[in-house]
């Protein structure tokens, strides 16, 4: 009644299983209000855990009557944006309603505009080459994207060297995307993940009744690919007698499944990809030296990111837009001080550790730009960068230590919400407990301050 007086449409739903099918049915929902005489445990968390919220996230209250910081930082984890202890004034829960509103979306329209323009701010500039996702503007990438557009238009095997998480794979798609070939198949064959035991099965096929268990016809990877193009990935970890296999249906260009008495064309083009030196393989004895030749008839030398910082900041920007797209966020890039520490990086992991760091800064929800605290902690340990957090830390403790505690006066005094107060006691690891505070500053340094019962709380 109070809601529907303010001039709001309310949807009221009686359990969990009304509340989610009215969630789903209805993407013009601008707000939840969880109340706990909902049937359901963990004070009404459970029906934020079933809800789908990836395409639909407006902002949710909770209504608790037992308010705890345990219960708030749960709340926190799975999406709540701000509680209310009962009991609670009208005008406590209208201020609710209207801060997690104007914070989170005014309207619908307004939300979808800040997104989308965050995302064309960070889109990255057109490639040329159409590389579907290789990214940079440095002089070597600029080589490296032209080189893959070349081969394509040429039908040679083609051999892809570099570092684990170099985008070996992205490379091979691009040259397979700018080919004739581009209509037909593109399979992935993961050379370290097929036993010898199972190689001919699953590369070659077999025949109905070829051994036990085969009761249907099955075309290998090989035939599946007929036409396109076959991507052997890490054949460095290939064993001998599998590279004779596929040696043999490279030079025939025909393959015969298990159980089979003919041999059937076969139309592809090869490329195979490896982090390993293949020269020294040989030379071990651990690569054949014909399969060697028969691959790398083009090169293509994939150059780890350390030797290309230049376009850290075209990754970090197509990678943003890629996750403002998975998380619902705006996100506009990062402060100036995480990216020295990305820049200071060696990036052993290449493009595919960057991927993970920024990822996991998005775990913590940064609000416009990734700050040095929204780096995962065993990242900056790892690149030997102070762990000391910003300002924002000391601004928190000395609200805290100025209303004594008092968890809704410090959100006042520092003009957040109650959530957001909790969400920052969250990440610069502050919990309190009565009158007794536990902060920790740079782990594993824990640092308990008690505050004895007749003392104030400084």
């Amino acid at each position: 009644m109070l809601l529907s007086s303010w001039g709001a449409e309310v949807v009221a739903s009686s359990n969990i299983r009304e509340c989610c099918q009215t969630w789903h049915e209805r993407q013009d929902l601008d707000l939840l209000i969880l109340n706990p005489s909902l049937e359901v445990n963990d004070s009404g968390l459970e029906v934020i855990r079933r809800l789908d919220r990836r395409g639909h996230q407006p902002p949710v209250i909770l209504l608790a009557l037992n308010s705890s910081e345990e219960l708030a930082i749960a709340a926190l984890r799975v999406g709540v944006s701000d509680y209310l202890k009962a009991p609670f004034s009208d005008q406590e829960l209208l201020d609710s309603v209207q801060h997690c509103l104007s914070s989170y979306r005014r309207s619908q329209a307004a939300f979808q505009k800040k997104v989308r323009e965050a995302h064309a701010s960070f889109a990255p500039r057109a490639d040329p080459t159409g590389g579907h996702g290789t990214i940079g503007e440095s002089h070597m990438m600029q080589e490296i994207k032209a080189y893959p557009v070349k081969v394509a238009t040429t039908e040679s095997n083609t051999l892809i060297t570099g570092e684990t998480g170099t985008g070996k794979e992205l490379a091979a798609s691009l040259i397979h995307s700018n080919s004739g070939r581009r209509q037909k198949p593109f399979v992935c064959i993961n050379c370290a993940a097929i036993p010898d035991s199972l190689l001919e099965s699953e590369l070659f096929g077999y025949e109905r009744g070829a051994f036990t268990g085969a009761h249907m016809l099955k075309e290998g990877k090989l035939k599946l690919a007929d036409g396109g193009t076959v991507f052997f990935d890490e054949i460095g970890d290939m064993s001998l007698y599998a590279q004779a296999k596929v040696l043999r249906a490279i030079e025939s260009k025909a393959v015969e499944r298990l159980g089979g008495t003919r041999s059937l064309p076969l139309d592809v083009r090869v490329i195979a990809a490896t982090h390993r030196n293949l020269e020294e393989l040989i030379t071990e004895g651990k690569f054949r030296a014909d399969l060697y030749f028969r691959l790398n008839v083009a090169r293509v030398q994939l150059p780890p990111l350390r030797e290309r910082k230049e376009d850290l900041l075209a990754l970090c920007a197509c990678l943003i837009s890629d996750m403002n797209r998975r998380f619902g966020l705006a996100v506009e890039g990062v402060t100036e001080e995480a990216l020295a520490v990305l820049l200071h990086h060696d990036w052993p992991g290449n493009v595919r550790e960057l991927r993970n760091v920024i990822e996991a800064a998005f775990v913590n929800r940064p609000v416009s730009k990734i700050a040095l605290a929204d780096l995962p902690l065993h990242f900056r340990h790892r690149s030997g960068i102070s762990t000391e957090l910003p300002d924002e830390r000391d601004q928190l403790l000395g609200a805290l230590f100025a209303t004594n505690w008092n968890k809704s006066q410090a959100a006042q005094k520092l003009n957040w919400s109650r959530m957001t107060l909790y969400r920052k006691m969250t990440k610069y690891h502050v919990v309190s407990g009565g009158r007794a505070a536990l902060v920790r500053k740079r782990p594993p340094d824990d640092l308990r301050v008690t505050v004895p019962a007749d003392e104030p709380a400084l």
